[in-house]
């Protein structure tokens, strides 16, 4: 009998992988800090345009590799292959101990959070034994979604293309009724007016854009998810590259006409002043008047819903990929018979990311790791070049495009992002350093006790 994964997911299931994993609460809430430290619309909406290039660059790129090895653990498996199995360890390491399970965890939280907007009884003031009904919830969904995910990979998908489906009418909304019916005139002199402001060139430029992409960039983050589902994508040697490049594409378009419609509707000294950062909320308050509050509560809800659901989907494939390297707890290797799922990899993350959640330890480990995910980021495209010359030969129906020069210029652009974070936000780096590194001494006790490895 076949246990091994199905390949249950089509391009318009990997796309929307791509996008529902993109979309998050971000977009609604980071604008507000953006525009805090650029100080001006001008250099707010550099940013994203900045971010939405490198992303772009970078999704063209992963999908030569996720063209040429369409296995299941994506990323893991390509940092494998470039570097070895201690940098492909780390990866998984870090993406299970805090990036992805942590991301889960916030994620969860801010489902939860809005929640209590419909149901006033969801509050972190709230109690049931030792626990929050806010953190109850938030576990609860985990639960839920992990369930759903253990039933195949069809009904995974099918949760993931209706809520990224809702979640991107939710944004073409906000965006469409903040162009025809919150157009406000003093908003608009005083961003378009004084587009620039007070903003200087040069070095300060770059410097200021520089740290202040780390909200864009997460907010845009995890549409690599998609190479984790390598193993179950139908024509992945087709579909990967495009569902990396449609996805990527649409999503930094949304978040740019997101950008400009807020410029449109509020005055910049009102989206640096939104209460509690909510962006989109107050742009929301403006057209719709009080209604705005709930909308955008049942727009973030369905948004998180979704992101969610497609962490969860992708996650668990990686740690599956490390278990059959004997680089994970042998049982995460273990597929349900029927549904043809990493059922034990989903559990474990699951557990994690519901203990993440108790502590309340994700927000400061997101934090922390801002450095590292670029890092693999940036390992991950060098390992373009790494695999082009040890291994010639490699089938490669698709190439990225620009090779050599684009995937180069992501690696200059994000290896400067890292300098600037190390020079003017050190308490954000080098703890992710460190949870890299204590890595090391984990995969050679690994090692240790698995002689049989593959080197």
């Amino acid at each position: 009998m076949n246990t091994g994964l199905v390949k249950g997911l089509g391009l318009f299931d990997a796309t929307t992988l791509v996008m529902g994993s993109m979309i998050g609460s971000g977009i609604f809430i980071v604008a507000a800090d953006i525009a805090r430290q650029t100080q001006s619309p001008g250099g707010m909406l550099m940013v994203w345009v900045a971010t939405a290039v490198l992303t772009i660059v970078a999704a063209l790129s992963y999908g030569e590799l996720a063209a040429a090895m369409p296995h299941a653990g994506g990323q893991y498996v390509y940092l494998r292959e470039a570097f070895g199995p201690l940098s492909g360890f780390l990866y998984g390491w870090t993406l299970f101990l805090v990036i992805q399970t942590g991301t889960i965890a916030a994620v969860a939280v801010a489902f939860a959070k809005f929640a209590g907007v419909f149901f006033p009884w969801i509050s972190a003031g709230q109690h049931l034994g030792f626990l929050n009904t806010q953190q109850l919830t938030a576990i609860a969904v985990l639960v839920l979604l992990t369930a759903v995910n253990t039933r195949g990979v069809r009904a995974g998908a099918m949760v993931q293309n209706v809520f990224t489906i809702a979640k991107t009418g939710a944004l073409l909304a906000l965006i469409g009724f903040g162009f025809a019916l919150g157009r406000n005139q003093a908003a608009v002199e005083r961003n378009f007016g004084d587009f620039w402001g007070g903003m200087e060139w040069g070095w300060t430029a770059l410097r200021v854009t520089g740290v202040a992409m780390v909200g864009a960039l997460f907010s845009s983050d995890a549409w690599n998810n998609v190479t984790f589902t390598g193993g179950e994508v139908r024509n992945p040697r087709r579909n990967l590259p495009l569902a990396l490049g449609l996805g990527v594409a649409s999503v930094s378009v949304l978040y740019l006409a997101s950008n400009l419609a807020y410029l449109v509707v509020l005055p910049l000294e009102a989206i640096q002043n939104a209460p509690e950062d909510r962006v989109g909320t107050a742009a929301a308050a403006e057209i719709l008047g009080p209604a705005a509050v709930g909308v955008m509560a049942a727009a973030i809800m369905v948004s998180t819903f979704g992101c969610l659901n497609g962490m969860i989907l992708a996650g668990a494939r990686v740690y599956y990929a490390m278990a059959l390297d004997k680089l994970f707890f042998a049982s995460a290797a273990r597929l349900d018979p029927k549904h043809h799922t990493p059922v034990v990899s989903l559990a474990a993350q699951c557990a994690w990311a519901c203990l993440l959640t108790l502590t309340g330890a994700y927000s400061d480990l997101l934090d922390y790791v801002i450095f590292a995910v670029l890092l693999f980021y940036i390992l991950t495209i060098a390992g373009i070049f790494v695999l082009r010359r040890t291994k010639p030969g490699l089938e490669r129906p698709y190439r990225a495009v620009g090779y050599p020069a684009l995937p180069a210029l992501y690696i200059a652009a994000a290896g400067m992002i890292e300098v600037l974070l190390l020079l003017y936000k050190p308490d954000y780096t080098w703890p992710g350093l460190v949870i890299v590194i204590l890595g090391v001494p984990v995969y050679y006790f690994w090692r240790k006790r698995q002689p049989r490895m593959a080197a």
